[in-house]
């Protein structure tokens, strides 16, 4: 018999079955963590069940513990998603700006980028702000509220790059602050009522800041923010 030889450039066919089954793992993975964000926006972290998460993923319970041992696992891994994904977003939307950038483009762009991540992944403010969120996630918002806080701060010294830091932070907290129940508005209202809200939210943002940027840009060297002391 002709002793078979393998074809140029291929792997021996065993080789292949693990990465077919490593790569139908991550599709299911897929597949029930898109199902139970779902279930997470419709009926809320604690009343969810891994029964209802498996059933909107069209497979048994069975399966779903094969790769989850708990609901809790479950959100975990969403959220750490989520929160890498979070990440990337804030880092292009809030880094600083060119000089002479008008305030209303920066902020303009920051919200929208900030409202299309949110609007894409409306289970990341039900898991982040949710009242019954999982240990680990409250570390992760923690975590991700500390540097988005940073990265606010840091935009705001674009415009007032002499500020003393106490007074940046305190302007960061506001803003921050009304970002988020301005977003909670956004979320609730869909098309153009929707983006009535967004612009409502950008205008709030921009009329809070504009007189502290002016203030600044007139006083003299290392005059504080609202006269921090």
């Amino acid at each position: 018999m002709p002793e078979q030889t393998e074809k140029p450039g291929t792997a021996p066919a065993g080789g292949d079955r693990p990465r077919r089954r490593q790569a139908r793992g991550e599709r299911r993975i897929a597949q029930l963590l898109e199902a139970a964000a779902s279930v997470f926006c419709t009926t809320g972290y604690t009343a969810a069940s891994t029964n209802a998460i498996a059933r909107e993923a069209g497979v048994s319970p069975g399966t779903l513990y094969q790769f989850f041992p708990n609901k809790e696992a479950i959100a975990i891994e969403l959220g750490e998603r989520l929160v890498h994904e979070m990440r990337e977003t804030y880092g292009e939307a809030l880094a600083p700006v060119e000089p002479g950038t008008p305030l209303e483009e920066a902020v303009g762009t920051a919200v929208d980028r900030f409202v299309d991540f949110s609007a894409r992944h409306p289970v990341f403010f039900a898991l982040m702000h949710g009242p019954d969120i999982p240990g680990r996630i409250t570390e992760e918002h923690d975590a991700l509220h500390a540097t988005l806080l940073s990265r606010v701060e840091a935009l705001l010294s674009s415009f007032v790059p002499d500020a003393p830091a106490a007074g940046v932070a305190r302007t960061a907290h506001v803003c921050l602050s009304v970002y988020k129940a301005g977003l909670e508005l956004v979320l609730a209202h869909e098309g153009a009522e929707r983006d009535a809200y967004v612009a409502e939210l950008k205008d709030v943002l921009v009329r809070y800041l504009a007189p502290l940027v002016h203030d600044h840009a007139t006083a003299p060297p290392s005059a504080s923010l609202r006269n921090t002391p």
